[in-house]
């Protein structure tokens, strides 16, 4: 929706991602939208060296989120916070799902 303006599917991915959980990290994005990590990379990179996302290491895992420095920031996360709206409602609800623990044993579902 958004690759006209962003000029490359990835990047669309990589900051759709990150808007819809606040931070993500590779292989999680790369898992999600079931494609390979390589251009997610790429993409992650580009955007961290021009400002726009920063990455902090967690362990061995390496999480981008969005750079609270970066000055159009408040403009860049209603673009997408818009765009995130127009996804169909299943891939908006696996985005917006954050579950990053295993469920209990025996908590019923």
């Amino acid at each position: 929706m958004l690759e006209p303006i962003l000029t490359s599917t990835s990047s669309e991915r990589v900051l759709i991602f990150i808007a819809a959980r606040g931070e993500g990290y590779l292989r999680e994005m790369a898992a999600f939208y079931d494609t390979a990590p390589a251009p997610l990379l790429k993409q992650l990179e580009k955007l961290e060296n021009g400002g726009v996302l920063f990455s902090r290491l967690a362990g061995r895992t390496r999480l981008y989120g969005f750079n609270p420095r970066y000055p159009f920031l408040v403009e860049l996360k209603a673009l997408l916070d818009k765009a995130l709206t127009f996804y169909p409602e299943d891939e908006r609800a696996g985005l917006l799902d954050n579950r990053r623990r295993p469920r209990r044993k025996g908590k019923p579902v």
